[in-house]
Formats: structure tokens, C-alpha cells, sequence
């Protein structure tokens, strides 16, 4: 596996949006899986269910404290989310098991798109429409995190605490993004 691309930075591809590429292994549809189901979706991102269709609703329910072991309390601005947090959306694109996209809680917008390479998967995830640097932050430090885990877990591998990881991340990310 590709080790640099999956510890690779998001890239600042417009003002309001950030894109991470990860190799991960395959098969697509087993990423898919990872992405769409809500028991697989819950081990690295947020449990809830998807109506996988344009227009379908999206419900995401985070429990970023229990995601690792060994972890940090998260930092004071983040502290509402330490418990159960809940993001709602929609669908905006669905192809099976190729692309999805949705609103993300009702401002911006996520798009994953996954292609075969050979026996691993290439995951372009594209968050876009980011209001202000501060999400900005926040955005390119919550993936990096959640897709640090994700890999992980296709991978067999325990995870580094998710706060600590994510407190590291978010302040690498202030000196990267201008």
C-alpha cells in the first residue's frame, strides 16, 4: 500500500474547498461498503442511515470520543461534541459504487469518488463550500483524522486517539492553509 499517499495533506484546490486522496485496499466495493453502510461507516466516521438515491436523506451520528482507545478528552471548542453529535443532509449524487455526494449539515457539500486501481481503490473526497477558514481548519483536520481511521480499519490496525490525532492535525493544517 501506498503509505505517502495515505498520510498525505488535504490539497487547498479552491478558496472554499479542500481534497484528500487516499489508496486504499479493495475492493471498490468493499469501500463502498465503508462509506454507505451505517455499522462499517460508524467504526471510522459516524453511524446513520443513507438513502442511497438522489434526494435521499443523510443522517450522520458522530461519536468521535469512541472511535480509538487511549484518546484525549477533546479540546474546549469541540467539547459539545465529545458525546453524540448529529449532522443532517441529502443526496446529491449516487452511483453505485462509484461516487457519492451530499450535503454537509446543510452548508457545504462532501463528494467521494472511489476508482479500482489493481487490487486497491484510489478515494478522491472533495468537501466543498467551506464558509471561512476556521471550518476550513477544522474540515482538513476532522478528515484527515477520520481517513487516517479508515484506512486502519480496511487495514486490520488500531488507531491513534482520534482528539489527539485530530488537535495535531487542525494545528499542522493553521500553518499549511494560508
Amino acid at each position: 500500500m501506498n503509505n505517502a499517499m495515505n498520510t498525505a495533506y488535504a490539497t487547498l484546490v479552491a478558496a472554499d474547498t479542500v481534497r484528500f486522496e487516499r489508496i486504499l485496499p479493495g475492493p471498490v466495493e468493499r469501500v463502498w461498503a465503508f462509506l454507505t453502510e451505517s455499522d462499517k461507516r460508524a467504526q471510522w466516521l459516524a453511524a446513520g442511515e443513507m438513502e442511497l438515491r438522489e434526494g435521499g436523506s443523510v443522517e450522520l451520528v458522530f461519536r468521535n470520543s469512541e472511535l480509538t482507545a487511549n484518546d484525549d478528552p477533546p479540546p474546549e471548542k469541540y467539547a459539545r461534541y465529545g458525546a453524540e453529535s448529529r449532522m443532517h443532509g441529502r443526496i446529491i449524487a449516487c452511483e453505485p459504487p462509484r461516487l457519492l455526494a451530499y450535503t454537509w449539515d446543510g452548508t457545504s457539500e462532501v463528494r467521494f469518488e472511489l476508482s479500482a486501481q489493481g487490487d486497491e481503490v484510489r478515494l478522491l473526497l472533495t468537501h466543498t463550500r467551506l464558509p471561512d477558514r476556521e471550518q476550513m481548519l477544522s474540515v482538513a483536520g476532522g478528515w484527515h483524522t477520520h481517513l487516517d481511521i479508515l484506512v486502519d480499519r480496511l487495514d486490520g490496525r488500531m488507531s491513534p486517539g482520534f482528539w489527539t490525532t485530530h488537535t495535531r492535525l487542525e494545528a499542522e493544517y493553521a500553518q499549511r492553509i494560508p
